[in-house]
C-alpha cells in the first residue's frame, strides 16, 4: 500500500464520512446566539430572461456542474449546446431541457480531440446560428474513464497517486483532457467569437487544487493550476475584442466524479486496514480536509451543482461586464484559511 494512498485516503475520508464531529447547536438561553446551516440555493432557481437568444456551449454538460449550468441557462432563455463523451448522460440533458420548452443538441465530444473541439463549434452555430458564451466543465479527476464503476485492482495504473508512484497513463490522460482540453476548446471557442466580431464570455472549470495543493494527486493539480493560468492569460490577450474569461474553482461538490473519488478512497482504505506494516505512517492530507462552510454544516454537506452554476451563469451574463481574468473561489471557504 502506497502513501500516496494513505494520505489521500485519510482527507478525502473526511469529506465523505464526515468524520470530524458535527458542529452543535448552543443552547438557548439568555444572550444566546443560535447556530444555523445554510441552505443551498433550489436546483430550480433561474433568473428569468437573463439569457435570452445567447447560444451557450457547454464542454462536460452531461453530469454534474455543467448539466445544472446547461438547464439553467436553457431556462434563462439561452441556446444549450451539450458536447460531451458521454452520449446516453449528454442525450438525457438535452431530452430534460426540451421537456419544458427550452432549445438544446447534444455534440459527442472529446476535448482532447482538436477535430472534435472544431466540430462542436461548427455544430453550434449550424443549430443557432452563432457563438455567445462558453462554458469548459470537461474535466476528470484520474486517468479512469468516466463512464467506468470504480475497480481500484485493475484500475491501480489510473487512479490518483503521489509522483513516485504516478504512472505515465495516470498523468498524461488527466493533463490532456484538463489542460490541453481546455486550450484546445478555447482556441475553437475563441476563433468563432473573434470571427463574429460581438465579444463573448467564457468561463472555466477549475478546483482548488488550482488554487492549492491536494495530497496525493500531482497531475490533477497540475492541471488545475494551467487552467488558472491559461484563464488569467486568456483575460489580458482578448480583453481588446469584448471577450471575458474567467474561472471558477471548487472545493468538494455532489458530482458523480466527486462520488467517484469517494469510492476510490474507501476501497483504498479498506486495503490499508489489512495492511499492519502501514500503521503510524503519516497523513498530511489530515491537515485540512473541510471548507469553512463545509464543517460549520450540521451534516457537513458538500456544495451543490447548483450553487456552483448559480456563479457561473453570472459570470456569463451582462451582469459579470467588468469582471475578467478573475479566479473565483467557489469553495466554501476552503482558501480562507
Amino acid at each position: 500500500m502506497s502513501t500516496f494512498r494513505q494520505m489521500l485516503a485519510a482527507a478525502l475520508a473526511m469529506f465523505a464520512l464526515s468524520a470530524i464531529p458535527a458542529t452543535q447547536a448552543v443552547a438557548a438561553g439568555p444572550g444566546a446566539t443560535a447556530q444555523r446551516d445554510i441552505a443551498p440555493i433550489p436546483d430550480d432557481y433561474f433568473v428569468p430572461g437573463r439569457m435570452q437568444g445567447k447560444t451557450v456551449l457547454v464542454t462536460g454538460g452531461a453530469r454534474g456542474i455543467g448539466r445544472m449550468s446547461s438547464i439553467r441557462a436553457a431556462r434563462e432563455g439561452a441556446n444549450v449546446v451539450v458536447a460531451d463523451v458521454l452520449e446516453k448522460e449528454g442525450s438525457a440533458t438535452v431530452a430534460e431541457i426540451r421537456a419544458f420548452g427550452g432549445k438544446a443538441i447534444f455534440v459527442r465530444t472529446d476535448v482532447r480531440s482538436t477535430a472534435d473541439c472544431d466540430r462542436m463549434v461548427e455544430e453550434t452555430v449550424k443549430a443557432f446560428g452563432r457563438l455567445d458564451v462558453a462554458l469548459n466543465a470537461a474535466g476528470v479527476m484520474d486517468a479512469v474513464p468516466p463512464a467506468d464503476a470504480v475497480d481500484v485492482k485493475r484500475q491501480r495504473n489510473q487512479i490518483f497517486a503521489s509522483i513516485h508512484e504516478a504512472t505515465d497513463e495516470y498523468w498524461q490522460t488527466t493533463l490532456d483532457v484538463n489542460a490541453t482540453g481546455v486550450f484546445k476548446s478555447m482556441r475553437s471557442e475563441l476563433r468563432q467569437m473573434l470571427k463574429q466580431g460581438q465579444g463573448g464570455a467564457i468561463v472555466n472549470i477549475g478546483s482548488i487544487a488550482g488554487l492549492t495543493g491536494l495530497s496525493g494527486n500531482p497531475a490533477y493539480v497540475a492541471s488545475k493550476h494551467a487552467v488558472t493560468g491559461i484563464t488569467r492569460n486568456a483575460a489580458i490577450d482578448y480583453a481588446p475584442y469584448g471577450i471575458r474569461v474567467n474561472s471558477v474553482n471548487m472545493a468538494a461538490t455532489e458530482t458523480p466524479m466527486t462520488e467517484a473519488a469517494f469510492s476510490k478512497v474507501r476501497a483504498v482504505q479498506q486495503e490499508r486496514a489489512a495492511d499492519p506494516s502501514l500503521a503510524g505512517m503519516p497523513n498530511m492530507g489530515m491537515l485540512k480536509t473541510q471548507s469553512l462552510l463545509m464543517f460549520a454544516d450540521s451534516k457537513h454537506r458538500q456544495a451543490t451543482p447548483a450553487e456552483q452554476a448559480a456563479v457561473i451563469l453570472f459570470l456569463l451574463s451582462q451582469e459579470a461586464s467588468n469582471i475578467t481574468g478573475a479566479v473565483w473561489a467557489t469553495d466554501g471557504g476552503w482558501t480562507a484559511y
